[in-house]
């Protein structure tokens, strides 16, 4: 093959057995690269030094397996580099193989720099499909891959909570803790913020035994982001699959030092982790978005397509990455065994379905890469969640993924809003509060598969969701547009916040009672982070691009924030109380009782009963719980048990206004909106 201009001198073939691990690796002499790309003719290294100039090329001139390989001598840690490749160019076949665009080495594990002009980085002329390469070359303009020192396998213990005792906690690292007044300024919005002893006081005392970390992988803007002057703040936008988000970092460059002191930190407090992963997507959008590393390198080994060169869209992002491809498969693996390795807890697949649809097809449980990370020994070990759907109908699969997948279960989110805001009976509530045996008994799976949520990242907070019957999304900058029309809320009559003191009551009265189905309910519950300190987003509910004080969380002193946190202690406690329902299996009809406020097991019509507002779910004899979704009190004549209140939603903290045990057959009043938990008389109680 003719030498392609501007390549350097070729380098001598590696040692055998040197093609895998891909990515950069130091060696005595320098480092080894290998990097993937089946639709390259060749492949270039361009080493950048420190003022961000190309220092020297060297063609990666080993081929085998589709990977391009060789070792460089005199290389350190520390070294800026990228990727040109050299080939076809043919977008409406697949192919954008660019020799003037930059590449990040997708198994960089550190990202330097972001993308600055999308202009540069963009592959073609014109015309995305149709057009010509574009000559302008992108080095300036877009992130650089760095040659990092190996990292050893974390060796310290991880707290290994069992599935049924896991209570998480869903946060996000930088505005957890950006404007926390007890974590010193320099460390604020960085993993060592979230590793500061004050704040891992707070979780511990909280109760919540794992915090879910949204996106960590390093990630890059969205070019509508960026030509509105934004940034992505959630970071669903991945761009380099093992490398931790620079930004977080409280030293520059110290990234994986300081993800892997977070880590220990939070084990050591007997906290586990789970990482936000984002395998169905990359930040590099389609076809006319930039190109940056995946599609440059190989695209139809990356991405879904059609036949027209169009990419495959069932994201909603505008690619998406195909399942199919072994370099696809390879990458996923590698890179959940790479943070695994670093003591990762446990991972929660953005847009899981899409890991099921090889060729962005129909969606099949047994796919061939949902398959190999379930059965990977590493993998094995840790906390599996699917987020089971993605952008489209057929991508729907609550309840439909393998034996060894927890699941994001939305039908407990939509049954438990809608019921306290009196848009539904009870029907599906029983269901719901027992683990959703519904949707998990048949795949072999424990109620713990289940992972309830009333909120989460994407939506309104729980203060906002009895405060907004609307989105209000007009700071994002898409005239409101974005974000969904279907959040099931409510507001009290009032839109937003209220200075009327019945409104706010009625309001904090509903969230409590949505955080008591949440937290006593079987199954695995997450909360929200921020939820329990009453915080509000001003009704957004697409804060993807708000790196501000809507989406920071607020550590101001507050009476109402200060109580809902010891309502949530309060409600943990007692979860984990000796009375408690077991959650490692589903309850059978002689482990509950399903109790109608008149005083009787609930009956067939019960159920069916749209206007029904009251529940009562009586396990194993000393444990009743009352649900009161009624605007106006009620009476409930209680199970012939001798019964004392320990949790009552209407006190700011749940404290019962009267613990006295209750005679079996004693009325006890519901007031409107209210969630009660009585365990049988002589049964501790928190404090």
């Amino acid at each position: 093959m003719p030498q392609p201009p501007g390549l350097g001198h070729a380098i001598a073939a590696p040692p055998t057995g040197t093609v895998f691990p891909l990515g950069a690796h130091l060696t005595d002499s320098g480092a080894r690269f290998s990097v993937a790309s089946g639709s390259a003719e060749a492949v270039e290294l361009c080493l950048i030094d420190e003022f961000g100039a190309e220092e020297r090329r060297i063609e990666l001139a080993e081929r085998t397996f589709g990977v391009w390989h060789g070792s460089v001598d005199g290389v350190r840690a520390g070294q800026r580099y990228g990727y040109r490749v050299h080939g076809r160019y043919d977008p409406a076949a697949g192919l954008h193989a660019n020799p003037a665009k930059l590449l990040v080495d997708p198994y960089t594990r550190r990202i330097t720099g972001r993308l600055t002009s999308l202009p540069a980085a963009l592959d073609y002329a014109e015309d995305p499909l149709h057009g010509s390469p574009s000559t302008v070359d992108s080095l300036g303009a877009v992130p650089l891959s760095v040659v990092t020192s190996p990292v050893s396998p974390a060796t310290e213990p991880r707290p290994d909570v069992p599935w049924a005792d896991t209570v998480i906690y869903e946060l996000h690292v930088r505005g957890f803790t950006r404007c926390h007044p007890e974590v010193p300024e320099r460390l604020r919005g960085s993993y060592l913020g979230l590793a500061h002893p004050a704040v891992l006081e707070y979780l511990r005392g909280l109760g919540v035994t794992a915090v879910e970390l949204l996106p960590v992988h390093a990630f890059c803007d969205e070019p509508q982001l960026l030509t509105r002057g934004m940034h992505n703040y959630w970071g669903y936008a991945t761009l380099g699959f093992l490398a931790p988000h620079a930004a977080y970092a409280a030293e520059p460059g110290e990234e994986v030092a300081e993800f892997r002191a977070m880590v220990e930190a939070l084990h050591g407090a007997g906290i586990e982790v789970i990482l936000d992963v984002v395998y169905n997507h990359t930040c590099e959008g389609g076809v006319g978005g930039p190109t940056l590393c995946y599609r440059g390198l190989d695209s139809p080994a990356y991405y879904a397509r059609h036949g027209n060169g169009e990419l495959a869209n069932i994201t909603g992002t505008g690619n998406t990455l195909d399942p199919a491809s072994l370099t696809v498969a390879r990458l996923v693996a590698d890179s959940l065994r790479h943070w695994s390795e670093l003591g990762v807890d446990g991972f929660r697949f953005d847009l899981a379905s899409v890991l099921g649809r090889p060729g962005a097809g129909p969606f099949d449980p047994r796919a061939g890469l949902l398959n190999l990370i379930a059965a990977d020994p590493l993998l094995a070990t840790r906390k599996l969640i699917a987020e089971p759907w993605d952008a489209t109908g057929d991508g729907y699969r609550v309840g439909g993924f393998g034996a060894q997948w927890s699941e994001w279960n939305d039908r407990f989110r939509d049954t438990a809003r809608d019921f306290w805001r009196g848009a539904t009976g009870v029907n599906e509530l029983a269901s719901r509060l027992t683990g959703s045996s519904d949707l998990y008994a048949a795949s072999e799976r424990r109620p713990w598969a289940s992972v309830n949520f009333v909120t989460a990242h994407d939506g309104f907070t729980l203060r906002d969701l009895v405060s907004y019957r609307r989105k209000h999304n007009e700071a994002n900058g898409e005239q409101n547009r974005d974000g969904s029309d279907h959040n099931r809320s409510q507001n009290f009559g009032v839109e937003g916040e209220t200075p009327d003191a019945g409104v706010r009551a009625g309001r904090l009265a509903t969230a409590r009672a949505l955080l008591t189905t949440l937290l006593l309910a079987t199954g695995t519950p997450m909360i929200t982070a921020g939820d329990e300190r009453w915080r509000t987003q001003g009704g957004n509910n697409n804060a993807y691009c708000q790196d501000n004080p809507i989406s920071w969380l607020d550590w101001t002193p507050d009476a109402d924030a200060d109580a809902m946190t010891a309502f949530t202690r309060r409600l943990l406690e007692l979860r984990r109380h000796p009375l408690a329902p077991d959650r490692n299996r589903f309850l059978s009809q002689e482990d509950v009782v399903w109790w109608h406020p008149s005083g009787r097991t609930m009956a067939d019509p019960d159920w069916h009963d749209p206007a029904a507002r009251t529940l009562g779910m009586l396990a194993g004899g000393h444990w009743l719980l009352l649900l009161h979704a009624g605007s106006e009190p009620t009476d409930c004549v209680l199970p012939d048990v001798a019964l004392a209140p320990v949790l009552d939603s209407t006190d700011p903290t749940g404290t019962p206004p009267d613990p006295t045990p209750l005679s079996g057959g004693a009325v006890l009043p519901l007031p409107a909106r209210s969630a009660l938990l009585l365990l049988a008389a002589g049964a501790r109680a928190p404090v």
